[in-house]
């Protein structure tokens, strides 16, 4: 029995050797082997070497590249007298350059450039012009005082306070060089309010309107002095003459409160100030022919008509005719 069971081991252990051996065998010949796999080569990206020159060139033409786009890009064009800040309406071509402007209908929009203009110069001369005044008033009031009297006939004695007032040249000098700065200024107001002479400056009128009463006066006083020396009539026309220059001094000192309405003020008051000034002159003239005449007639016999007649003749034409030229070539000029 011993026997039996060492045999029976025997045999199971040779079995088991011989299962493994065959299974062995099968695996080894059936076994299939797995496909290889060829992978591309790796090639490393090309590194192209460029110097500083070649940089400097493609940055330099990508610049002009982003130059040109935005050259294209640009909406505003600069017209006149204003700026316009998108293209006229119905051009949309450059709705197709600039993606941020997808409207179809731009409104235009236009700003007019302003210039900023000071007025200090005109400033600084009213003030010089109210201290000449005011040193003039203040040093001379007597003369004041008597010019205002004998002017609108409200002295007693007429004669008296004539003969005072020629006797003070001074005063009687520096009032006519007030009325000349004066009506001067106002003068060159007036053209810049009637749009004339525009291509001069302010001062250059103001300089040549002074230049023209100068004339205008000193010519008109010698007229007078020769035409009295010939025809006998001195006392006639020194009468005449200091009612003239009397007339001056009034509409200077008349006009400085309008001088300031109308340096410093613009629209409704300006306009206002500018009408009530041609009016206060106008009158102020024509009480001075009245007055001319009542002098006159008490030393000359002259009639009505005749001194009508020489208002025409060397009052009224020839400031026509100044005016008429004045008009016309500073229309020419503006």
């Amino acid at each position: 029995m011993r026997k039996s069971f060492v045999l029976i081991i025997g045999i199971l252990c040779s079995l088991n050797v011989f299962s493994q051996d065959s299974v062995t065998n099968i695996t080894a010949d059936t076994s299939i082997s797995p496909p290889v796999v060829t992978r591309p080569p790796v090639t490393k990206p090309r590194v192209i070497r460029k110097d500083s020159a070649t940089l400097v060139a493609d940055s330099i033409a990508l610049a002009d590249s982003l130059r040109k786009r935005d050259s294209i890009i640009i909406l505003t064009k600069i017209t006149q007298p204003g700026i316009s800040l998108f293209r006229q309406q119905g051009d949309t071509s450059f709705l197709l350059i600039n993606p941020f402007f997808r409207f179809t209908d731009p409104m235009r929009y236009s700003i007019t450039i302003k210039k900023w203009q000071g007025k200090e110069a005109i400033f600084y001369s009213m003030v010089a012009l109210l201290i000449f005044f005011a040193l003039i008033k203040n040093a001379f009031s007597r003369y004041m005082a008597d010019l205002f009297k004998t002017y609108f006939r409200t002295a007693v004695n007429q004669k008296q306070a004539k003969e005072q007032l020629l006797q003070s040249p001074l005063p009687s000098l520096l009032l006519n060089v007030f009325f000349v700065l004066s009506i001067g200024m106002f003068l060159a107001l007036l053209l810049q309010y009637f749009r004339l002479g525009l291509d001069f400056n302010f001062w250059w009128l103001f300089f040549y309107c002074v230049l023209g009463l100068v004339a205008i006066y000193i010519v008109k006083f010698v007229s007078l002095k020769f035409f009295g020396w010939i025809f006998q009539v001195s006392d006639s026309t020194d009468a005449y003459i200091f009612v003239v220059f009397a007339t001056n001094k009034v509409i200077g000192m008349v006009l400085l409160p309008f001088l300031v309405l109308l340096v410093f003020t613009y629209g409704l008051i300006y306009q206002a100030a500018m009408s009530l000034s041609i009016m206060v002159v106008c009158a102020l003239l024509v009480y001075r022919f009245f007055l001319s005449f009542v002098s006159i007639r008490g030393q000359i016999h002259i009639g009505f008509i005749h001194f009508i007649l020489y208002l025409l003749a060397f009052e009224i034409i020839p400031l026509l005719l100044i005016n008429k030229l004045l008009f016309s070539f500073l229309g020419e000029t503006s």
